[in-house]
């Protein structure tokens, strides 16, 4: 079976929030969910872009993508590449597209300049953790993840100095 990995194109936006709403159902986040096509082609091609996409396609369907964007890291005074989301539809997986899409973002950040390549997993996901195990991955259990979002945000930015 032919495996494409291509870049997102604008008229991917709605295959993009159809991918993103599978993989938010399977990891129970669907009420979560706000992606939209709109707000999609706004943060992957409107006039500052925050994030890249790549593509799979067997036999010219779409099946799975690759969400990234850039990082940085002070420690190595150089770029990373941080792996947003990423996900396989069950019809197509063990076919290794997820590996595909892993390796052309690594080529990706290699080319790029990049001094590492990262991304989160949720701890309950033991397929996904023995597959990036499988390719070299390394667990950062020294670290842990702190988030600002909706109200507490919107507080904390109030506490600004103007």
């Amino acid at each position: 079976m032919s495996i494409q990995i291509r870049p997102a194109r604008p008229d991917d936006c709605q295959l993009i929030v159809d991918l993103i709403r599978e993989l938010a159902e399977y990891e129970k986040l669907l009420d979560q969910c706000q992606a939209t096509p709109e707000a999609l082609r706004e943060s992957l091609f409107g006039a500052r872009p925050w994030a890249e996409c790549l593509i799979a396609e067997q036999q010219g369907r779409g099946v799975g993508f690759a969400l990234y964007f850039h990082n940085y890291s002070t420690f190595l005074a150089k770029p990373g590449l941080y792996l947003e989301d990423l996900y396989v539809r069950p019809s197509a997986r063990k076919l290794g597209i997820g590996k595909a899409l892993l390796a052309r973002l690594a080529a990706l950040a290699l080319e790029r300049g990049c001094g590492r390549f990262e991304w989160s997993v949720l701890d309950w996901n033991s397929p996904a953790i023995r597959f990036y195990e499988s390719l070299g991955a390394q667990a950062q259990s020294e670290w842990t993840i702190y988030r600002v979002s909706g109200d507490a945000l919107t507080t904390l930015a109030a506490q600004a100095a103007t």
